[in-house]
């Protein structure tokens, strides 16, 4: 599990996509959260806005097949 530290939290799950590199735009993350890619803390997540906070767990279905799973860090 990869540990991303945030500095201002809540975060939005869009933007941690593209603060942990897994995307570069806002498409692409709109594509993966909506598309049923995105788990957070083990349960589906379709909100693109969604507000993390320390210690959440989301893992990620890559569009190449890998999967990502992330440490909400502060």
């Amino acid at each position: 599990m990869r540990r991303i530290r945030v500095e201002s939290l809540p975060i939005e799950l869009g933007a941690f996509l593209k603060l942990a590199g897994l995307v570069e735009t806002g498409g692409e993350a709109k594509r993966l959260v909506q598309g049923g890619r995105v788990a957070v803390n083990g349960e589906p997540e379709r909100r693109r806005g969604r507000k993390l906070a320390g210690g959440d767990r989301v893992r990620v279905q890559l569009e190449d097949g890998r999967s990502e799973e992330l440490l909400v860090a502060d």
